[in-house]
């Protein structure tokens, strides 16, 4: 039977790029969040969302993602809500890419919110991906284009690498490329 890997970390820890490198190897990575953002696309679930935060979060007839971020991340109230629109189709497609991997011995599933979603008790073995607060916020910022706030914000949104660390099987510091690149095939000879 495939065992399933979850890899997460906070915002701007380099869990993506972590698994890109992964997918690299030949290894199926399930990404969680462009998954979701891909969902935002879907007419039921756009209206869905419609629905929830009204007609100014559109621009040209689609939802703008910055917007809705704004609105969300300010709001664990709202974010919630958009997470129980968005994160059952998530699962169901998560779900249907599972069974197309049934011949590799295992696959990983990205998401950064692994445990605050109850998916961590899906998996197998779970990796942490933690880099300094510093780092994170720098590489969110050159990413997203956002400001400082807006990434503590988002930060506050989630566990801390302390909570998720207690609850993983391996954690690799994502400060140095090449080192991480070690840190992984390490884990990956374990596993």
């Amino acid at each position: 039977m495939t065992k399933i890997i979850g890899l997460t970390g906070g915002i701007g820890s380099g869990k993506t790029t972590i698994a890109k490198y992964i997918q690299s190897l030949n290894i199926p990575v399930y990404i969680a969040d462009e998954h979701a953002k891909n969902s935002i696309d879907i007419p039921e679930i756009s209206n869905k969302i419609q629905t929830l935060f009204g007609k100014n979060i559109l621009e040209n007839d689609k939802i703008n993602r910055k917007k809705l971020a704004k609105i969300v991340f300010n709001s664990p109230e709202k974010l919630n809500k958009l997470n129980q629109i968005i994160h059952p189709a998530v699962n169901v497609d998560y779900k249907n890419w599972l069974k197309t991997k049934k011949k590799f011995p295992f696959v990983f599933k990205e998401t950064a919110i692994l445990f605050e979603s109850g998916s961590y008790k899906d998996c197998d073995k779970i990796i942490t991906v933690v880099a300094p607060l510093e780092t994170r916020i720098n590489r969110v910022i050159d990413r997203d284009n956002c400001s400082r706030e807006e990434v503590l914000n988002r930060i506050s949104n989630q566990w801390s690498d302390e909570m998720k660390a207690e609850k993983s099987d391996f954690i690799i510091e994502n400060i140095d490329i090449e080192n991480t690149h070690t840190q992984i095939n390490e884990i990956l000879k374990k596993l």
